[in-house]
């Protein structure tokens, strides 16, 4: 129960949820955006974790308080990332049919691998890439591409790649524009309209799919 309330504080307010564990943990933060980063990427039932909003709140922190370094907060996050996702390629690979066997399992839904497998045949390889950007496709890509046919050494290249970009990109745009004042006031619209930018390539594949449907 104590892990859900977490849970929540974080994905409502990852900025304050972040203060405050730099007030009690200090540079412990680091291990702990290490273990979110990898549990959000590792863990194919826990797709709901913050991913982008994160990188942005630590980015923010450590150019606005100064006690994070972007240049440890980058490769670091960046690690995490690459560990969590090898990871689920692998859990993919070994227990992809059972899985998918379930129609749910914690906050993992059947419908949300389908989506995923979805994206991958129309994207192919970067979709590798395209997911890093994609709430909940982001922590269901890597399970998805063990899980089908996608051998390892074309994988990793676009795993890597993509956990570079992505890290890189967020953390920075925090670290650049933790100093605006509107954006430091303002922090939940902008993690509104990080998650819909996020998301809005899926909501356009979604509607030119009914679209298409209908006029079928």
């Amino acid at each position: 129960m104590e892990f859900i309330h977490f849970l929540l504080d974080f994905l409502k307010d990852p900025l304050s949820t972040l203060k405050l564990f730099l007030d009690q943990y200090d540079t412990l933060t680091y291990a702990i955006l290490f273990l979110i980063i990898f549990v959000e990427t590792g863990f194919i039932v826990m797709p709901l974790l913050p991913g982008d909003s994160l990188l942005f709140a630590a980015g923010l922190l450590a150019s606005t308080t100064g006690r994070l370094e972007v240049a440890i907060l980058i490769p670091l996050l960046i690690l995490a990332a690459l560990c969590g996702d090898n990871l689920n390629y692998f859990i993919g690979n070994r227990f992809g049919a059972f899985i998918k066997s379930k129609e749910r399992i914690l906050f993992l839904k059947r419908e949300y691998i389908t989506k995923t497998e979805i994206f991958y045949q129309k994207h192919g390889g970067k979709s590798v890439i395209l997911a890093r950007f994609m709430p909940i496709i982001r922590t269901i890509a890597p399970f998805v591409a063990g899980a089908g046919s996608m051998k390892y050494p074309r994988y990793i290249f676009f795993c890597v790649l993509g956990a570079v970009l992505w890290v890189m990109s967020i953390t920075l745009m925090g670290y650049f524009l933790g100093s605006n004042e509107w954006i430091k006031a303002n922090f939940e619209k902008v993690v509104i309209g990080i998650i819909f930018v996020s998301i809005a390539p899926m909501i356009f594949g979604v509607i030119k799919h009914k679209f298409f449907k209908i006029s079928q």
